[in-house]
């Protein structure tokens, strides 16, 4: 009974042991799989850290994308709101409302050649006033059966010089009118270099030719007239012939710079534009001139019914 109780004891140690020791590896097990979720862990949250640093620089790139595309977005609209602006302040004339009524419509009709148009020689209002030579007068009649056929001119204005009261002489005949003369529409005034080239010009004065070609202020040598005054009293001109033909088209027969002129203030050009534009013998300009002050440039320097 002893024997069996010793080693009922031994099992019960044995047991014990065992149970301590599967204990024991439980805990270390248990320790392990801790450790290991706790590496698991620390692995994990690096990784969610590192995601979350890729999501928030990846955040930050799409944050100045968006921020620079609206930049962009918001410079466009600037733009375009700057633009509707423009037009609503100056409005296209060829989209005018009805009730605006019919344009001023002018023709602007440079005179034919004189003996000093071939030559390109300066002939303003201050020099020898030339008459038509025989070309510029075979100019001035087809200019007239042009605009004979077209049939809509219903008044004739003309600068008081000999070599457009001829031109329009010739025209207002073939058409039925009379003619009309205002000295608003007479050439600029060019003082001492009238009946010289620009070569000529250019040798006698080259100071004063220089002025004259940088700023609209200068007047030619002698006194002449500057493109600013030729403007202002163009200006003026166009004001009371639109005012006295309001609806109707009036063929104006004038010079080199007062057409060129008129083209320019109704496109709002610098006054530079001046030396850009060509401008023929006897040629044919349009300009149309609204009730609300806006104008539209419809023809310049046409001179297809001369070839």
């Amino acid at each position: 009974m002893k024997a069996d109780s010793a080693a009922r004891a031994d099992v019960g140690v044995v047991k014990a042991d065992t149970g301590a020791r599967a204990d024991v590896g439980v805990v270390k097990a248990d320790s392990a799989a801790r450790a290991d979720a706790g590496v698991v862990k620390a692995d994990t949250a690096a990784r969610a850290d590192a995601g979350v640093v890729k999501a928030d620089a990846g955040a930050r790139a799409d944050a100045g994308a968006v921020s620079a595309d609206a930049e962009t977005r918001a410079a466009q609209a600037a733009k375009a709101g700057a633009d509707t602006r423009a037009a609503k302040t100056v409005a296209a004339p060829g989209w005018a409302p009805a009730d605006m009524g019919a344009p001023a419509t002018f023709v602007l009709l440079r005179h034919g050649e004189t003996p000093l148009t071939p030559q390109k020689r300066f002939s303003g209002s201050g020099g020898t006033d030339p008459s038509l030579s025989d070309t510029g007068r075979e100019q001035a009649e087809r200019a007239a059966a042009m605009l004979a056929r077209r049939g809509t001119i219903q008044a004739v204005v003309s600068s008081p010089l000999a070599r457009t009261r001829e031109t329009a002489g010739i025209v207002a005949a073939r058409l039925g009118l009379d003619v009309s003369i205002d000295d608003g529409l007479r050439e600029t005034d060019f003082g001492a270099w009238e009946g010289l080239t620009f070569a000529e010009v250019r040798e006698r004065h080259p100071e004063d030719l220089n002025a004259w070609l940088a700023s609209p202020d200068a007047e030619p040598t002698g006194g002449g007239e500057s493109f600013a005054a030729t403007a202002t009293r163009l200006a003026a001109t166009r004001d009371r012939l639109v005012a006295a033909h309001a609806g109707r088209t009036v063929l104006l027969v004038t010079h080199v710079t007062p057409i060129k002129t008129l083209v320019r203030l109704a496109l709002g050009a610098p006054p530079e534009s001046l030396f850009r534009m060509e401008l023929s013998a006897a040629s044919l300009s349009v300009v149309a001139y609204y009730a609300d002050g806006n104008a539209s440039v419809r023809l310049l320097n046409d001179t297809s019914y001369l070839r």
